[in-house]
Protein backbone atom coordinates (compact mmCIF):
# COMPACT_ATOMS: atom_id res chain seq x y z
CA UNK A 1 0.00 0.00 0.00
CA UNK A 2 2.86 2.51 0.67
CA UNK A 3 4.50 1.48 -2.38
CA UNK A 4 1.87 2.19 -4.29
CA UNK A 5 1.01 5.20 -2.95
CA UNK A 6 4.36 6.56 -2.71
CA UNK A 7 4.40 5.36 -7.09
CA UNK A 8 1.14 7.68 -7.36
CA UNK A 9 2.57 10.40 -6.07
CA UNK A 10 5.84 10.19 -8.32
CA UNK A 11 3.34 9.97 -10.96
CA UNK A 12 1.54 13.33 -9.62
CA UNK A 13 4.51 15.34 -9.31
CA UNK A 14 6.11 14.45 -12.90
CA UNK A 15 2.46 15.23 -14.46
CA UNK A 16 2.52 18.49 -12.84
CA UNK A 17 6.02 19.32 -13.61
CA UNK A 18 5.39 18.07 -17.70
CA UNK A 19 2.15 20.46 -17.02
CA UNK A 20 4.11 23.39 -15.91
CA UNK A 21 6.49 23.36 -18.67
CA UNK A 22 3.91 22.65 -21.34
CA UNK A 23 2.30 25.81 -19.90
CA UNK A 24 5.50 28.07 -20.13
CA UNK A 25 6.10 27.32 -23.52
CA UNK A 26 2.64 27.45 -25.15
CA UNK A 27 2.80 30.97 -23.15
CA UNK A 28 6.14 31.79 -24.91
CA UNK A 29 4.65 30.58 -27.89
CA UNK A 30 1.73 32.45 -27.87
CA UNK A 31 3.77 35.41 -27.00
CA UNK A 32 5.83 35.55 -29.97
CA UNK A 33 3.54 34.40 -32.44
CA UNK A 34 0.48 37.67 -31.62
CA UNK A 35 4.02 39.91 -31.90
CA UNK A 36 3.32 39.55 -35.58
CA UNK A 37 -0.29 39.36 -35.95
CA UNK A 38 -0.01 42.47 -38.88
CA UNK A 39 1.70 40.00 -41.37
CA UNK A 40 0.12 39.19 -44.21
CA UNK A 41 -0.45 35.34 -45.05
CA UNK A 42 1.30 35.39 -48.40
CA UNK A 43 4.40 32.62 -47.34
CA UNK A 44 1.97 30.16 -45.85
CA UNK A 45 0.90 27.12 -47.52
CA UNK A 46 -1.97 24.53 -46.66
CA UNK A 47 -2.97 21.03 -47.91
CA UNK A 48 -6.18 21.14 -49.33
CA UNK A 49 -9.26 18.51 -47.98
CA UNK A 50 -9.49 17.50 -51.57
CA UNK A 51 -5.53 17.04 -52.23
CA UNK A 52 -3.16 19.49 -53.03
CA UNK A 53 -1.73 22.45 -51.90
CA UNK A 54 -2.99 25.54 -51.05
CA UNK A 55 -0.61 28.26 -51.62
CA UNK A 56 -1.83 31.95 -50.27
CA UNK A 57 1.21 33.81 -52.52
CA UNK A 58 -1.96 33.18 -55.28
CA UNK A 59 -3.52 35.98 -53.43
CA UNK A 60 -1.10 38.52 -53.08
CA UNK A 61 -2.50 41.58 -54.44
CA UNK A 62 -5.81 40.80 -53.67
CA UNK A 63 -8.31 41.91 -50.75
CA UNK A 64 -8.43 38.86 -48.49
CA UNK A 65 -10.93 37.29 -46.40
CA UNK A 66 -8.88 34.64 -44.19
CA UNK A 67 -11.78 32.68 -42.50
CA UNK A 68 -10.85 29.90 -39.41
CA UNK A 69 -13.58 27.28 -38.88
CA UNK A 70 -14.36 23.63 -37.73
CA UNK A 71 -17.14 21.40 -38.79
CA UNK A 72 -17.74 20.64 -34.89
CA UNK A 73 -18.68 24.57 -34.31
CA UNK A 74 -22.12 25.55 -35.02
CA UNK A 75 -21.29 29.21 -35.28
CA UNK A 76 -19.01 28.50 -38.10
CA UNK A 77 -21.78 26.00 -40.19
CA UNK A 78 -24.12 29.13 -39.82
CA UNK A 79 -21.79 31.59 -41.29
CA UNK A 80 -20.55 29.41 -44.19
CA UNK A 81 -23.19 30.73 -46.65
CA UNK A 82 -22.66 33.78 -45.80
CA UNK A 83 -18.66 33.64 -46.66
CA UNK A 84 -20.20 32.02 -50.19
CA UNK A 85 -21.98 34.13 -51.51
CA UNK A 86 -19.42 37.32 -50.30
CA UNK A 87 -17.09 35.31 -52.54
CA UNK A 88 -19.45 35.22 -55.30
CA UNK A 89 -20.53 38.54 -55.20
CA UNK A 90 -17.06 40.10 -54.50
CA UNK A 91 -15.30 37.98 -56.56
CA UNK A 92 -15.53 39.96 -60.02
CA UNK A 93 -13.90 43.35 -57.37
CA UNK A 94 -10.52 41.03 -56.80
CA UNK A 95 -12.05 39.91 -53.22
CA UNK A 96 -10.84 36.46 -52.54
CA UNK A 97 -12.09 34.05 -49.66
CA UNK A 98 -10.25 31.37 -48.22
CA UNK A 99 -11.22 29.24 -45.46
CA UNK A 100 -8.84 27.42 -43.04
CA UNK A 101 -10.06 24.19 -41.26
CA UNK A 102 -9.03 23.67 -37.80
CA UNK A 103 -10.21 19.95 -38.59
CA UNK A 104 -9.27 17.35 -40.18
CA UNK A 105 -9.61 16.33 -44.23
CA UNK A 106 -12.31 13.53 -43.55
CA UNK A 107 -14.56 15.97 -41.52
CA UNK A 108 -14.25 18.99 -43.88
CA UNK A 109 -14.66 16.65 -46.92
CA UNK A 110 -17.98 15.27 -45.31
CA UNK A 111 -18.47 18.64 -45.21
CA UNK A 112 -18.24 19.96 -48.14
CA UNK A 113 -19.63 17.51 -49.83
CA UNK A 114 -23.23 18.92 -48.10
CA UNK A 115 -22.33 22.31 -48.21
CA UNK A 116 -20.10 23.03 -51.04
CA UNK A 117 -19.00 26.65 -51.22
CA UNK A 118 -17.20 28.36 -53.81
CA UNK A 119 -13.82 29.76 -51.80
CA UNK A 120 -10.93 28.25 -51.78
CA UNK A 121 -10.36 25.71 -48.34
CA UNK A 122 -6.79 24.79 -46.63
CA UNK A 123 -6.17 22.22 -43.97
CA UNK A 124 -5.05 24.53 -40.82
CA UNK A 125 -5.54 21.20 -38.38
CA UNK A 126 -5.62 21.77 -34.69
CA UNK A 127 -2.88 23.72 -35.13
CA UNK A 128 -4.67 26.22 -36.74
CA UNK A 129 -5.73 27.98 -33.42
CA UNK A 130 -1.89 28.93 -33.46
CA UNK A 131 -2.31 30.54 -36.43
CA UNK A 132 -5.42 32.29 -35.84
CA UNK A 133 -3.65 33.40 -32.73
CA UNK A 134 -0.36 34.79 -35.25
CA UNK A 135 -3.39 36.98 -36.86
CA UNK A 136 -5.11 38.02 -33.39
CA UNK A 137 -7.32 35.83 -32.35
CA UNK A 138 -6.20 36.14 -28.98
CA UNK A 139 -9.13 34.16 -27.41
CA UNK A 140 -8.45 31.00 -29.66
CA UNK A 141 -12.23 31.63 -30.36
CA UNK A 142 -14.03 29.85 -33.95
CA UNK A 143 -14.82 31.13 -36.47
CA UNK A 144 -12.49 33.99 -36.40
CA UNK A 145 -12.16 36.10 -39.54
CA UNK A 146 -9.35 38.23 -40.50
CA UNK A 147 -9.89 40.97 -43.53
CA UNK A 148 -6.60 41.83 -46.06
CA UNK A 149 -6.43 44.83 -48.20
CA UNK A 150 -4.62 44.38 -51.57
CA UNK A 151 -0.91 45.36 -49.46
CA UNK A 152 -1.54 42.65 -46.55
CA UNK A 153 -2.28 44.98 -44.18
CA UNK A 154 -5.10 43.83 -41.60
CA UNK A 155 -8.40 45.62 -42.10
CA UNK A 156 -10.52 43.76 -39.68
CA UNK A 157 -10.85 41.02 -37.07
CA UNK A 158 -13.39 39.84 -35.72
CA UNK A 159 -14.21 36.67 -33.07
CA UNK A 160 -17.42 34.93 -33.65
CA UNK A 161 -20.16 34.82 -36.78
CA UNK A 162 -19.80 37.18 -39.59
CA UNK A 163 -22.29 38.15 -41.73
CA UNK A 164 -22.35 38.95 -45.59
CA UNK A 165 -23.64 42.50 -45.04
CA UNK A 166 -21.32 42.73 -42.37
CA UNK A 167 -18.61 41.27 -45.07
CA UNK A 168 -19.99 43.69 -47.67
CA UNK A 169 -19.07 46.50 -45.15
CA UNK A 170 -15.88 45.87 -44.56
CA UNK A 171 -15.35 45.51 -48.40
CA UNK A 172 -16.56 49.07 -48.96
CA UNK A 173 -14.23 50.75 -46.65
CA UNK A 174 -11.14 48.80 -48.18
Amino acid sequence: MKRQTLILGAAGLAALGVGVGVGVGWQRRRDHVTANADAPPWSLQFPRPEGGVLLMSAFRGRPLVLNFWATWCPPCVKEMPALDRFQREFSARGWQVVGLAVDQAGPVLEFLGRQPVSFAVGLAGFAGTDLSRHFGNTAGGLPFTVVFDRRGQVLHRKIGETSFDELAGWAAQA
